[in-house]
């Protein structure tokens, strides 16, 4: 599964609780993004896999963190993508710009674009990722927060949002589980993962 990440995150929009929001707005993407909002470190807390084997993968994984930095106008951002595989850190580096408030990567006869969605949550990002070429495309959602578990409304919401674009429920990661440390991918102790075409998250 590739850049998890693909990255991601977002100035979020403030909303009442008070009654459960309409589909429409649960899954409109957020055109406007901070640059400096996106900084830091971001923990998976759940993802809904479009496919039975990356939720499969997902659930082997004992936790995820994604670490952005270095952000410039020009070259965009540089960040690092952390998987917990029985009890070894992997790395996988990469860069991204934001265009429009989209993400997009070439991959050899594939494009994966994702995209950042409406969000009440203070500091979570939701991110759609979509895979595919003219003949078929395989969307991913993922949720991301500075915080390892959330509270019970945020998490509706999430799911709210799975059931709007149609997708299988969600696998929450464990929140007790340890990230792995910030590192470069050169750093002693550490692995990078080759990425793959079908890589994603």
């Amino acid at each position: 599964m590739l850049a998890a990440f693909c990255v991601t995150l977002a100035c979020l929009l403030s909303v009442s609780h008070s009654a459960p929001l309409a589909c429409d707005i649960l899954v409109q993407t957020l055109d406007d993004l901070d640059p400096r909002y996106l900084q830091g470190r971001w923990a998976l807390v759940a993802g809904s896999m479009a496919l039975p084997y990356e939720l499969e993968d997902l659930k082997s994984r004992g936790s995820m963190a994604v670490y952005v930095s270095n952000f410039t106008e020009t070259s965009g951002y540089s960040y690092t993508q952390v998987n917990r595989l029985d009890e070894q850190c992997y790395y996988l580096p990469h860069n991204f710009k934001i265009e429009n408030g989209t993400i997009t990567y070439q991959l050899e006869n594939v494009i994966l674009t994702c995209s950042f969605l409406h969000t009440s949550c203070p500091d979570c990002v939701v991110i759609r990722s979509v895979l595919g070429n003219k003949q078929l495309k395989i969307m991913n959602l993922l949720l991301f927060s500075r915080r390892r578990e959330l509270e019970q409304k945020e998490m509706e919401e999430f799911l709210a949002q799975v059931e709007c674009l149609k997708m299988p429920p969600p696998d929450v990661m464990n929140p007790t589980r340890e990230l792995c440390p910030e590192q470069t991918a050169g750093d002693p102790g550490t692995q990078t993962e080759e990425k793959t075409e079908g890589q994603k998250v």
